[in-house]
């Protein structure tokens, strides 16, 4: 089931909430990694946004989240691939998104 980010669950962390608040924001076509996500937030790392991620991510536009190589997850790598592309996102190859060129900088 969906949830809308302001309907989330009350056990969510504060830290998870702000991921998906952040990933939300992230304009269509544009894109960010899983370690700049965390970097802006001051999280923990990577890996912890790709849990949050995994655990919620269905509330926002999970597909916006990348390796930082511009590379898909393996396990929904053809669906995020075609939902980038849907959305303008700058294709470095038939599998791997531009980071520089579809990199989202959020305001500070």
């Amino acid at each position: 089931m969906k949830l809308p980010p302001d309907d989330l669950p009350p056990t969510m962390s504060t830290f998870a909430r702000e991921v998906l608040d952040l990933v939300d924001a992230i304009p269509p076509g544009r894109v960010m990694s899983y370690g700049e996500v965390s970097a802006h937030l001051g999280g923990p790392g990577p890996r912890m946004v790709a849990r949050v991620m995994s655990t919620w991510g269905d509330a926002v536009p999970w597909w916006r989240v990348l390796r930082a190589d511009g590379s898909c997850a393996p396990g929904v790598k053809a669906r995020q691939m075609r939902l980038l592309r849907a959305e303008g996102a700058v294709l470095r190859s038939k599998d791997r998104v531009d980071m520089a060129a579809s990199r989202h900088l959020p305001p500070e």
